[in-house]
């Protein structure tokens, strides 16, 4: 396999892999507040994911794979919250183990990755464009 098809592939599985972790840190982001049904019930558990590299066999090239998702097994936040349905008897609530601020970075990493896989599929497109104009020019 050509070193420009290569490094689309790598790119692509590049793009695969912060899709999912954009969908995760969005999903962790959406359920920040959102606490149990009934007194002493665990809120939503912050969910992780881990990448490993794979060798793609045919081209030799090292892509990105979804090794994990995962939850984050820190412990959740106590709020005072008596009128929430899931306040105990002294009225705290056990809240998500999530913050909002390391989602965010998280969620910047995520896109900015996701942005360079992209234009790396856009600048092996545009070689192997101008590689086939210089090969039909030459004829």
């Amino acid at each position: 396999m050509d070193p420009l098809t290569s490094a689309m592939k790598v790119s692509a599985s590049g793009l695969q892999a912060e899709s999912t972790r954009l969908r995760i840190v969005s999903e962790n982001i959406a359920n920040a507040r959102s606490s149990g049904d009934v007194p002493g019930a665990d809120p939503y558990r912050r969910k992780t994911i881990s990448f490993a590299a794979e060798v793609d066999r045919a081209s030799g090239a090292s892509l990105v794979e979804i090794e994990r998702l995962g939850t984050d097994d820190s412990n959740f936040t106590i709020e005072f919250d008596p009128g929430n349905p899931a306040a105990d008897e002294k009225g705290m609530v056990k809240m998500p183990n999530v913050n909002i601020l390391v989602e965010m970075a998280d969620m910047r990493e995520a896109n900015r990755a996701y942005e360079a896989n992209l234009q790396t599929i856009k600048q092996s497109r545009d070689l192997v464009s101008q590689t086939i104009d210089l090969l039909r020019a030459s004829q």
